[in-house]
């Protein structure tokens, strides 16, 4: 009895760690039982110990008192089963716990496995992801998400429209990376396992440069060439599906080939109206009111519902045309590309949407607005001076002044540059992979 409750403390004390990621992790005995089947017993007391920020293994090593070659070994298999994240840098490895997502969910799902029970991890996560809003909420809530879309290029025609930024382009990111690599897209694998994913193709879900290497060497996902990725990229494209990116302009390290039916990111979007939870391109759809007839092609392929039919009169003096919901689209151009009376171009959007530099940025900006400051700066809790540090700094950071001096521009931008040098000088020579 004991030890049963000693192992259910354990689990409490991993989810609570979780719940500290920007991302966060609500309370659910759903996520218990995920946590279950992913960790045994004694990993879930020895994950709840792994900091969230990619650390050094000799440091890891040294804060848990375990010999350097022992403790690899212990991290390299669980993160080949998606429990770890596994950097190699400069002859050195560096290993963080992850978040439920982008981590635990993805690294479950991104692959074909027959070591877990897949269809129930997949109602698992269905309900825990659906279940509420809390979770949904909780990974989407602020202004800064973890993705961001990306227009299709070719739907940028006309005068006005040569302003796009590498940082801006698919094609950019796909052919400057270091390394690519594919797996199953998880979304649609986790559909699969509850009979209801869509005909779209699953093995079409991108990582790039430090991300892809330290994907290829757990297993996770497959080495491909650059043509490879683009070949990839284009057959999604011509498929409907819209491309999601790494909301970073430097160093991206995903992009998600996202249908309407099956995308999580998208499905916070429709079943819980939270309208940014994908941060839109600089561009938004317009309609051509002397060319628009009305067919509806484009309501069909808006992966997130924002158009619609619109019509007025009666008989054969009815007309219908295309009518967008602003505030819903992403402006990823899907429309563009199935519009077939070229009723449909893309505008640029005013004003033009913050895209963080780094990954470093877009996280702390992510903490900053989830009141998650405390968490990631002082995240030993078994360190007595971490525990006061960080109960001191969670109350200031929820306090008024806090939150006033952090909505004015200038003193927010100063404080978060200021927390972005200190995040990359606690990460050492990883910040040279991550910047």
């Amino acid at each position: 009895m004991g030890h049963t409750a000693n192992s259910d403390r354990n689990y409490r004390l991993l989810q609570q760690r979780l719940d500290c990621a920007v991302t966060g992790a609500p309370q659910s005995p759903t996520l218990m039982k995920i946590l279950k089947l992913l960790f045994s017993p004694e990993e879930s007391e020895f994950a709840r110990r792994i900091p969230s920020r990619p650390t050094p293994l000799d440091v890891l090593a040294r804060k848990l008192g375990i010999a350097q070659d022992e403790l690899c070994d212990r991290m390299t298999e669980m993160a080949h089963r998606g429990l770890m994240i596994d950097f190699e840098h400069n002859g050195q490895r560096y290993f963080a716990l992850p978040p439920v997502v982008i981590g635990l969910f993805e690294f479950t799902f991104m692959r074909a496995r027959d070591d877990l029970p897949m269809a129930e991890l997949a109602r698992l996560f269905e309900d825990y992801m659906g279940e509420d809003d809390r979770f949904a909420r909780s990974v989407f809530q602020g202004q800064t998400q973890i993705g961001r879309s990306l227009v299709h290029e070719e739907a940028l025609q006309g005068e006005g429209l040569t302003e796009i930024l590498d940082w801006e382009r698919a094609s950019h990111i796909v052919r400057s990376a270091s390394a690519s690599a594919v797996s199953l897209c998880s979304c649609r694998h986790k559909a699969s396992h509850l009979g209801r994913a869509c005909d779209r193709p699953q093995q079409n879900c991108l990582s790039f440069n430090y991300a892809a290497k330290a994907m290829i060497r757990c297993g996770l996902a497959q080495s491909i060439t650059t043509g490879e990725a683009m070949r990839i990229l284009e057959e999604c494209k011509e498929a409907g599906l819209a491309q999601t990116g790494d909301n970073v302009r430097r160093k991206v390290t995903y992009i998600c080939n996202c249908c309407g039916c099956c995308c999580g990111m998208i499905q916070a979007i429709q079943t819980f109206d939270i309208r940014n939870a994908i941060v839109t391109s600089n561009w938004m759809m317009e309609v051509d009111l002397s060319r628009c007839k009305g067919c509806g092609m484009c309501v069909n392929a808006c992966p997130v519902r924002a158009i619609e039919i619109a019509h007025q009169g009666e008989g054969e003096r009815k007309r219908k045309w295309a009518a967008l919901d602003h505030t819903l689209c992403l402006g990823c151009g899907v429309c563009y590309s199935a519009c077939k009376s070229g009723g449909i171009s893309m505008k640029p959007r005013e004003p033009r949407v913050f895209t963080p530099e780094t990954i470093f940025d877009r996280i702390v900006a992510m903490a900053i607005e989830r009141g998650k400051l405390a968490q990631i700066l002082f995240e030993e809790p078994e360190k007595l001076s971490h525990r006061a540090l960080g109960r001191i700094f969670n109350i200031l950071e929820k306090s008024p002044p806090f939150k006033a001096a952090m909505a004015i521009k200038p003193l927010r931008s100063a404080f978060l540059n200021a927390l972005v040098k200190g995040a990359k000088e606690q990460s050492g020579e990883m910040r040279d992979l991550l910047e």
